[in-house]
């Protein structure tokens, strides 16, 4: 079962994702919290496999939130997906960065929430596929050439940065494995050695970087 927390400071909301999670067989909903505190709190005592946050909370917002439950400087970090009304640039880029494991709106659907948070629970991401469109169109737009790459690329091996394109085009560990005729548990270890050297706590950390640089595999 994947034990899941939810964060909401609307009981409505928190109700309706009760709802959904409870009916699918492998999810399991250990505990709500209506702020951003007192989710922290809880997460520290039950200790989630998931956790559901939504953006704007009292006490702390979901963004600080995730930083402290997901970011690199996480002790025993909590995989995150972020459930929002919101998708502006201003919530989207921040979340990424500070360790969710996805980016729902509160729109996207029963089945779409479901697959987040199994995604998250197995070390992938699920984002909206508005949001990402969104990203891409960000990350691909024209440079400008005064932009320099950041000096964490030199640290990177051409392997890294070859397995780091394939992440960004959304491929597992196993599709990357297969194109790469290499271990599924080799491309693992690569993707954490990336994940060190540059500074993310996940899979969409990866992403978000290697779309930036022009990296991301077609």
């Amino acid at each position: 079962m994947i034990r899941t927390l939810i964060a909401d400071d609307q009981e409505a909301v928190r109700r309706g994702v009760r709802r959904i999670l409870a009916a699918q067989p492998d999810i399991e909903v250990v505990g709500e919290a209506a702020d951003g505190l007192a989710a922290l709190e809880l997460a520290a005592e039950l200790r989630p496999d998931v956790a559901l946050v939504d953006i704007r909370m009292p006490r702390m917002d979901g963004l600080e939130l995730t930083r402290r439950l997901a970011g690199p400087e996480a002790a025993e970090p909590v995989r995150v997906v972020v459930l929002t009304t919101f998708d502006l640039d201003e919530y989207v880029y921040p979340a990424l960065r500070h360790g969710a494991s996805g980016f729902l709106l509160k729109r996207s659907g029963p089945s779409l929430l479901a697959e987040a948070v199994r995604a998250a629970a197995d070390g992938e991401s699920l984002i909206s596929p508005s949001v990402t469109v969104r990203l891409l169109r960000h990350v691909t737009a024209p440079r400008r050439p005064e932009r320099r790459r950041p000096a964490y690329v030199a640290r990177l091996t051409e392997r890294e940065v070859e397995i780091a394109g394939h992440v960004a085009a959304g491929r597992t560990n196993a599709d990357i494995a297969a194109e790469l005729f290499i271990s599924a548990g080799t491309v693992k270890t690569h993707v954490a050695s990336i994940q060190r050297k540059i500074g993310v706590a996940n899979r969409v950390g990866i992403a978000v970087h290697a779309w930036e640089m022009g990296w991301a595999a077609q």
